[in-house]
């Protein structure tokens, strides 16, 4: 009978520590990047509009240059813009395309073709793509169907100390707790 007990509580103290694992801070998930309550942006293209497909002018079959992207909406008390361009749909999981952010809060949009430069004379600077270089990285999906391709813009109430370069980790990170208003245009590439 001892014996059972000393094994008993000895299974219980496993499954105690087994069920404090899921409370440490790192199990938690992460505060979302975008909180309740922050005002929605309207961003368009005049490449391409919302659900549509992306020309080849700005994927890997054409000259890659990133489209002119534009933005309405901003409120007051911003300080910077963010942009990040993603393909949900990829095979490896979600695929960074672009970011660029410390864009001044005055701009109404960016250009077609924003040269690769990790900082900007405006004083927007860029990050590293999946691909692994600096700026736009446009759509380059394997054979099949065609995946979708986001530009989220963010209005923040400061400006980021990220160094030109990071990854999107870094920036999310930085971002956290500073959106004002986001939006998003979405089109579709596919080969």
């Amino acid at each position: 009978m001892e014996r059972c007990c000393v094994r008993f509580a000895g299974l219980w103290r496993v499954l105690l520590v087994f069920a404090c694992v899921g409370c440490s801070d790192a199990g938690r998930p992460e505060q979302p990047l975008v909180e309740e309550g922050a005002m929605p942006l309207q961003v368009k293209s005049s490449a391409f509009s919302h659900g549509e497909r992306i020309p080849e002018k700005y994927t890997a079959d054409g000259p890659d240059v990133s489209p002119p992207i534009s933005w309405e909406g901003v409120p007051e008390g911003t300080a910077s813009i963010a942009v990040i361009c993603d393909d949900p749909d990829a095979p490896r999981g979600t695929w960074v395309h672009w970011l660029i952010w410390n864009i001044p809060a005055e701009s109404q949009g960016l250009p077609e073709g924003v040269p690769p430069d990790r900082e900007l004379p405006d004083g927007s600077r860029q990050g590293t793509n999946d691909f692994g270089r600096i700026g736009y990285g446009g759509p380059a999906p394997p054979p099949g169907t065609p995946h979708r391709y986001y530009f989220r813009v963010y209005a923040l109430d400061t400006r980021l100390d990220v160094p030109a370069g990071a990854r999107r980790d870094a920036l999310e990170s930085a971002m956290r707790g500073h959106v004002l208003a986001q939006g998003e245009l979405m089109g579709t590439y596919g080969r």
